[in-house]
């Protein structure tokens, strides 16, 4: 249960006005700036506990609000607030929640938060079909192993509308969330869930995948320890951990992935900034792929690996 989730079932609405809530929002930021924590988040949980949109907090024109029903009491937000800070707990996971693409996903302890850059994945997904001389393959079995809170299953649903999406995870508990994400967008009937390894629920499918697209674990295992505190001690290091160089579970799915994706199909991974060369090296050993390409993020970083079975 989230934090604010176990707060707000004690609580009614308490009502507050705007200039006591601007008083606690300008100390709120000061405690940020001074935990080395964006003062950005503070208005992020405020837009999920309060009934304020993204616009009147930029603006700030919620001081001249008389009332504002917020979901609990000032002092039980300070409360929120110093689990955030002096605990290191991932925002996303004491509101329950974190927005992702054009969509929102309930992400909690036990499942990866998805991060921004990923978004990128579900375009270039698109990119690859629209180039690839196959007809149909929107239209048939993509696969997410490893969809921990569902987010590249729902993406991959949205934009192939017409495909059969098959999402994979180890995790009960993160199965379980991403079941829950899916339902609550109205996709349960289109996409299935299965509980295991990669892809040993999929063995029927061979040789019949039109793509894989995949946010495996990636960072060699000695850097774990050094991970900001969010992240090490909040966060699954099952979805993190990608073995001694960070490169097991891509050179598994490198390896693997010929057995299960029809002639043309598509495989599109994410890697961590850095691996793009040995990544693309991988690839272009082996015979099963052409037309292999590393593809940028939003800040120019290589983070994803396409590549067409041959």
């Amino acid at each position: 249960m989230t934090v604010v989730k176990q707060l707000t079932e004690d609580n009614h609405e308490n009502p507050i006005s705007g200039s006591d809530l601007a008083i606690w929002r300008n100390w709120a930021k000061r405690e940020s700036i001074a935990a080395n924590i964006s003062s950005q988040e503070v208005d992020w949980l405020l837009q999920e506990v309060a009934d304020l949109d993204r616009l009147s907090l930029k603006l700030e024109s919620f001081r001249e609000l008389s009332k504002i029903n917020l979901k609990f009491s000032l002092s039980q937000l300070s409360q929120l607030w110093w689990h955030r800070l002096k605990d290191r707990v991932p925002l996303q996971y004491i509101i329950g929640v974190t927005h992702w693409r054009n969509f929102s996903l309930k992400v909690a302890t036990g499942v990866l938060i998805p991060r921004p850059e990923t978004e990128l994945i579900i375009d270039f997904a698109v990119q690859a079909v629209q180039k690839s001389p196959l007809p149909d393959l929107n239209l048939g079995h993509w696969v997410d192993l490893g969809t921990g809170s569902g987010a590249i299953s729902i993406g991959l649903s949205m934009v192939f509308p017409q495909a059969k999406i098959h999402a994979v995870d180890y995790s009960e508990i993160a199965l379980s969330i991403a079941r829950e994400n899916a339902k609550n967008l109205g996709l349960s009937s289109k996409i299935q869930f299965y509980e295991g390894s990669w892809w040993s629920p999929l063995e029927y499918l061979k040789g019949e995948i039109s793509g894989l697209v995949s946010n495996p674990p990636y960072i060699p295992t000695r850097l774990l320890s050094q991970l900001q505190p969010e992240v090490k001690k909040h966060e699954p290091y099952l979805a993190l951990d990608g073995g001694k160089d960070g490169l097991e579970i891509i050179r598994y799915l490198v390896n693997s992935a010929p057995n299960y994706l029809q002639p043309g199909g598509i495989l599109l991974i994410e890697m961590m900034a850095g691996q793009g060369n040995n990544v693309a090296r991988l690839l272009e050993d082996s015979s099963d792929y052409h037309s292999i390409k590393i593809l940028p993020d939003l800040e120019g970083i290589q983070r994803f690996a396409l590549a067409y079975r041959t």
